[in-house]
Formats: C-alpha cells, structure tokens, sequence
C-alpha cells in the first residue's frame, strides 16, 4: 500500500509500505479521509518521543471495511485500543487505560495510509448521507466533547447561561466551541491571534472572535468556563485571570509542560482546573451521532488536500499558511 511516512525531522515520504497486518478479530480499512492533528504535528517537528521516525503518523480518519467481521460497513475509527479488562476500563474510563495503544504510535502505524487494521469495537458504522471527510472529524470532535462534558459536569451554573471562553481556534478550540453550543451554551467566544485564522472562522462561524494580544481579553475574571485548547503557559496564565471565582478551567492543549498557572488565584478564587484526555468510547459514539444529527453544523471549516500532498500539507501548516483549522487527507 501507499503511505505518507514520517522519517525524520520535518521529513515525510510517500512511499510503498506493508499492507497492515490483521487479526481474525480485527478488519481491514481502506481508508477514505484522514485528519491531520496537532500530536501529528509535533512528531513532525521531533518533539515527540513516543513517535520516533520511521513510522505512519494519523489518527483521525474514516473509510469502507473491505475484510473483516464488518466488511461493507462505512466506519469512522476510534483510534484508542484499550485492555477492556483493568478498572479503567470497566468503570468507562477507558481513556484513562494504562496499557492502551493508539495508531500512529507504535505498535501500532497510523492513518497516513491507504489502509488500517483495527478491531470491531472501535469503529462506528457511519450514515449514507455523512461524508467521510466529516466522518473522520468524530475523533478530533470527540476530545472536545469529552472536555466540555467534564467540565460541564463541575460547573455550579447552567450552561444555559454561563458565558464560556475559548482559547484558540485551531481544530481542537473551534470543536470545543461547537461542542459547547451543541451541549446548550448561548454564549460562547473564541480568542485567536492569527489573523488568517480568525478571518476564516468569522466567515464560517456565528462566534465572536477576537484576539487576545491587539484587542485585550476585556473584563477580566467573567467566564464561567474557559476552555484551553493551546496549552501555552501563556494561555494558561490567561485562563487563570479569565476564569470567574468558583468557575472551571477545562485544559486540553498540550502546547508546554511548564508555567503558567496562577495556583494562589486558583486557590483564593476556588477555580477547578481539570486536565482532560481524549475521550471515553461512550463520548467517541456519542460525538459520532452528534455528527449524524447535524448537531455541530455544517462541518464547512476544513480543507482537503490528497495523501501524496500531504509533506507540503504539514510544511504550509507550519508556516502558517492554512487559514482552515482542519486539514483532511484523502489517500
């Protein structure tokens, strides 16, 4: 099969690779769209050592069964293979799983393929009428999903009525916002500081935009919930003087390790600061038929490009050069 490689530092090669190999239990996926993430990312540039070249990088993708219990079936991937047998797993938390594995690190090689192997239980069969560019978007929606849940689920108001911040507008803050206003919230803002991004998400959003280094964050200390889908110290820090008292931090980026919060305000203030991880299976079906529904809108917000242009792909990403906050990949 044909596969987009990563094989050294800002390097990637479409290249001939082994056809995945298949368990009796697991199916064959022939692989129709594939997003690119952020974890890609980072492994592109090295800064990953779970993910050291060579190898297939891609995890959210969606395609047609060809061999395997499901065959015929059109599936979006739940890329997390989890042990199903520890406490973790058996109390819903399967993200949490510490034996779990996920494609695109080894042992096992991603998305960035013609084709997948993977077991029944991770995959979702996907409507006739979804695309499977939209379809693949369940795994990135999914990690958003499951942090507004967490920290909808903290909150001591409505979220009917919270105002809500988001900070960034890549893939991951966009889908936080929507996952908000699908979960009820009326009032929701998006700070992004590339201004080819935030035009982009003003001609394809309802959201308010803004950015947080020309245009100031306003009032301090008003949001309910402040979503962090960078992971800067920064954006951190941000979120700590942004966040009201008693109001809840959710953190998803993965941006730094270090600096950044405010632990005496976080203290003083009673601010619930809530690191989040994925998703559980339970949240990956439940944002998948959140798809389906329609409940996330019209899904216009990403571009797709072919797998065999996928190095230049990553390259104009890094440069900043795509105002879409999803690129997806079709082999």
């Amino acid at each position: 099969m044909k596969a987009l490689v990563y094989t050294d530092v800002k390097e990637l090669t479409f290249q001939d690779m082994p056809d995945p190999k298949v368990a009796a239990e697991d199916n064959l996926i022939a692989i129709r769209a594939v997003g690119i993430c952020g974890s890609d990312m980072h492994a592109y540039l090295g800064h990953d050592e779970r993910r050291p070249a060579p190898l297939i990088l891609g995890h959210e993708a969606a395609g047609d069964v060809i061999d395997g219990p499901m065959k015929g079936a059109r599936v979006t991937i739940n890329p997390l293979v989890t042990c199903q047998t520890c406490f973790e797993c058996k109390s819903g938390r399967q993200n949490l799983c510490s034996q779990r594995q996920i494609i695109s690190m080894m042992p096992r090689q991603g998305a960035f393929a013609e084709m997948v192997s993977m077991p029944s239980r991770n995959l979702v069969t996907v409507p006739e009428n979804v695309s499977f560019e939209h379809a693949s978007l369940a795994e990135p929606l999914a990690v958003c999903w499951h942090a507004v849940r967490l920290g909808h689920e903290a909150m001591d108001v409505d979220l009917e009525s919270a105002n809500t911040l988001v900070i960034g507008g890549g893939a991951i803050g966009l889908g936080s916002a929507l996952s908000l206003t699908a979960k009820g919230a009326q009032n929701v803002r998006i700070a992004e500081p590339n201004p080819t991004r935030a035009d982009f998400l003003r001609q394809h959003t309802n959201y308010e935009i803004y950015d947080p280094f020309s245009d100031g964050h306003g009032d301090l200390s008003q949001y309910d919930m402040v979503v962090d889908a960078v992971g800067f110290a920064t954006s951190r820090n941000d979120a700590c003087a942004l966040a009201k008292p008693g109001g809840v931090i959710v953190h998803i980026g993965l941006g730094d390790s270090n600096d950044g919060l405010d632990i005496r305000r976080l203290t003083l203030q009673e601010i619930r600061f809530i690191g989040t991880y994925t998703y559980t299976d339970q949240d990956f079906v439940d944002t998948a038929q959140a798809i389906f529904d329609g409940r996330f809108g019209d899904l216009n917000w990403i571009e797709t490009r072919a797998l065999s242009d996928g190095a230049n792909a990553f390259a104009q990403i890094l440069n900043g050069e795509v105002a879409a906050p999803k690129v997806v990949l079709k082999p």
